[in-house]
Parts: C-alpha cells; structure tokens; sequence
C-alpha cells in the first residue's frame, strides 16, 4: 500500500489556490492572525473563540485542481477493535461475526437471484443508527483510546476525529461525483469532532422509490458473499441458507491524515483463511459484484467510477484487496478478478482525464481541517451541518438542540463520567 508512506503532511498553501472562500466577497480585510500557529487553517480567516458562532460565510470549494499537490501522510491504519452486530441487529464486543474467504472456480456461474424471495431478511433501511454502534464500542474500549498526559478536563479521547468509513468514502470521491449529494452533521464533544450523516431529501425520495429491479440487483452484492464465504475457518459457504443483512463485522481502526488521528469503523467482508496471512487489517477481503466488461466503453467507465469508491472504501482502512464477481443481465456471476488495491492507481493512468487518489486524499484532509476550523463550540447539542452538491462548494449551518443532534445521552453520559465502564 505504498500510498501509506507518503510525504509532506503540510504542504505550502502559499503555493496554490486557497480552496476555502468566503460567499460573500471579503478580501479586503486581512485578519492577521499568526497563520504559522495552525498550518492547516484557511487563509485570511480569524478563528471564532470557543462558544462563537463562525462566519457561516465559509465555505470550501472542491474544485480538483486546489488538491493536485503532494500526496498527504497517510499513517498505515491500525486495528483497535471489532465488533459484531447479529440478526437482530445487536452489538457485541466481538468478531462472533467475522467469515473466512472460499476461492471460487474463475468461472463460478453463481445465480445472485437465488433466494431473494424466500429466503432474504432485509434490514430496515428506515431506523438511522447513525453513530451509536461505533459508540457503544468507544464505551466498551475507552482505556485503550484514553488521552496520555492529558487532564481530564482537556480531552477524554486521544482522537481528533470518530466517523464511519462510509462517510470518509464521500469525502474521497466528491472532487469527482457528479450525481450525489450530501449532509454531515458535525458534533465536538470533549475535543473531539465526531461526523454523522444525514439523509438528504434526494436520498430519501431515490430510496422510497426505488424499483423492484433496483432492490433485488443490491440483493446481488450479499448473495455473492454468501457464495464465497464460510463461517468458520474450515468451513465451506451456504448458498441455499437464509440472508440476513441484519448482520456484520467491523473493523475499528486508528491512523492520522496530515494533522488529523482518525478512529473509524467500517463493515468487513472477510478474511484470509491462511493461518499465515498478515494481521487485521491486511488480511481482510472486499467483495464486490459489477456488471461484466464487453466493450471498451464500459471498461472506461468501470475505471474511472467503479474503480474509485473500491479504491476509496478499501484503500482508508488498509484493506489490501478487492475480488470482484462479475455478472451477466441476468444476475449469474461469469467471471472473476482481483484487484491488488495497491494496482488501481496504475491501472487507470492511462484513462484520460481519470480520478487521482492525491486529490481525494488531499481533498478530505482540507475537509477534516475546515471542520476544525467552524466547528468549534464544545457542546454535543450544538451540531455544525455541512452539505455538498456536486459542482458546487461545501457549506455549513449551526444548529442548537435541533433535530440534527446525534449523541445520545447514554453515550454522553458515561463519557462525563470519570470512570471508564467496562461493558462488553
């Protein structure tokens, strides 16, 4: 993953064009603030005091060529934790739901319809977890994360940012989405800036509408899985068993982008079945089904769409590779390929006007560093929404005991508490 070991954490922003920007025109006024002190901060921004509504003005443009410089320090990710959530949707301090990686025949001839009308458990895609798994996990493992050298007024988490993996994928790729928008709400609590999402309006209607056809070809992916992963180590895969996505395994991993400790988790596929296969993360696997490549049109298009949100998904946890199914019209996986994530960058070079991983990688750091910056008020009811559409910039709005409030009092609670818990 040679990415990982990249340079230049703090590239000159004197070099190129600031990508932050008041909305309203206001270049006139120099705040001379020591810009040395925090080498991430906007330009020209005074910084708002703790409690003090910032400029709302702001804004952060994600223009692709404000992020061609330097790749940024990616520190290689480490394991934390895991967890499990089971059937019925429960958490468990534990990987009860890891599974082990059965290599299929190179033409596996899998019918990803099997089993969609009778044997499918769908989870409700109404009931918003937002954070709260990844919570119930901090609770459980707060010793391990505790600040050192730190009082405990200060900062109760060795950590700047806590998110899901999926909400940083949206960072990566938004210099380059065209269709997709998005709302983060933004809460700090006790130093640190945790990020959840916000089903947008576009989101909610594409989901109350989608088509029969539509949800049985997202069946697809879960049923690939289940063709090519067994339960235990030496166990074989269950096809004609019942889908649940009720279930999961995630990985909770640690790393820092330039400046910013992030402590992430995301669901995990499975793993390498070799007892001598690295560690967690390097020994984990993404599944992925697409569409089988016929033409030279589709390729292109499988390159430089497809091939980012792998690249994204996998490449910020450390996962190594992705082994995708792909299939035909009518849902029976044909062939098969894996995708060194290490490869990807090479194999698109050649693609014009293709998506670069320093923009994205870049773009999210910039991202993180404007967050900082607005998002100062240390209060889990105030909550700093900000929303993206494609070709346009990155807004925020500040919101006190609103609707967009996503800590929960049992996680606040128990983290105004001096003592840890040690619930598993």
């Amino acid at each position: 993953m040679e990415q990982h070991r990249s340079h230049n954490p703090n590239p000159s922003h004197q070099n190129r064009p600031s990508a932050y920007k008041r909305e309203r025109e206001d270049n006139g006024r120099n705040h001379c603030e020591n810009k040395h002190s925090r080498p991430n901060r906007p330009q020209n921004q005074s910084v708002p005091s703790r409690g003090q509504n910032p400029d709302s003005s702001l804004s952060l443009s994600t223009r692709r060529e404000l992020y061609e410089r330097d790749f940024p320090v990616y520190k290689q990710p480490v394991e934390v934790g895991c967890f499990s959530l089971d059937s019925e949707r429960r958490f468990f301090n534990d990987g009860r739901q890891m599974r082990y990686y059965v290599e299929p025949d190179r033409s596996p001839n899998f019918d990803l319809r099997d089993g969609y009308k009778d044997r499918f458990i769908k989870r409700d895609d109404s009931v918003k977890e937002k954070l709260d798994h990844m919570l119930r996990w901090i609770l459980a493992n707060r010793s391990k994360l505790s600040a050192r050298g730190t009082t405990a007024s200060s900062c109760d988490l060795d950590i700047d940012f806590v998110t899901w993996r999926g909400h940083l994928t949206k960072l990566l790729t938004a210099p380059y989405e065209t269709r997709e928008g998005w709302q983060l709400a933004v809460t700090r609590f006790r130093g640190t800036l945790y990020i959840s999402e916000v089903e947008t309006e576009a989101a909610r209607r594409d989901q109350e509408n989608r088509t029969e056809r539509h949800e049985e070809m997202m069946y697809w992916g879960y049923k690939f899985e289940q063709y090519t992963c067994a339960d235990t180590v030496h166990g074989r895969p269950d096809p004609g068993g019942v889908l649940n996505t009720n279930e999961a395994f995630c990985t909770v991993v640690q790393t820092r982008l330039a400046d910013h400790r992030l402590l992430f988790s995301g669901e995990v596929d499975c793993r390498d079945k070799d007892p001598n296969a690295p560690a967690a993360p390097a020994c984990y696997i993404e599944l992925k089904t697409s569409a089988e490549i016929c033409t030279p049109k589709q390729r292109s298009n499988f390159h430089r769409f497809k091939l980012l949100k792998w690249w994204a998904q996998s490449f910020l946890p450390g996962v190594p590779r992705v082994v995708a199914g792909f299939r035909d019209e009518e849902g029976v996986v044909v062939a098969m390929e894996t995708f060194p994530i290490s490869k990807i960058s090479h194999l698109i070079k050649n693609e014009h006007n293709c998506w670069k991983p320093t923009v994205c990688m870049n773009f999210c750091s910039d991202f993180l560093s404007f967050v900082k910056h607005i998002a100062t008020e240390d209060n889990p009811s105030v909550v700093y929404l900000l929303s993206w559409e494609p070709r346009r910039d990155v807004t925020f709005s500040v919101h006190r005991d609103s609707p967009y409030c996503f800590l929960p009092h049992w996680f606040v609670e128990e983290m105004t508490s001096s003592q840890p818990s040690h619930q598993s």
